[in-house]
């Protein structure tokens, strides 16, 4: 899957830009990328790539982050 700046190793992409929305990223997240399986790999728009089983426990976490 490739994400762009949606969602990085670590947590939401591109949250802090003035064209950015964090909610309108974290729903995409939430209703579109965590519904795939957890083996499927993810290829950021920036940095390493992950897996969506190791980004998914910490949603929660980037919610109450705001970032």
């Amino acid at each position: 899957m490739f994400t762009g700046d949606t969602l990085f190793q670590g947590g939401p992409g591109a949250t802090g830009r003035s064209y950015s929305s964090f909610d309108t990223i974290i729903e995409s997240i939430r209703t579109t990328l965590l519904t795939l399986p957890a083996d499927t790999r993810v290829r950021t728009g920036h940095g390493d790539s992950t897996r969506i089983g190791d980004e998914a426990p910490h949603l929660e976490e980037w919610i109450r982050n705001g970032s």
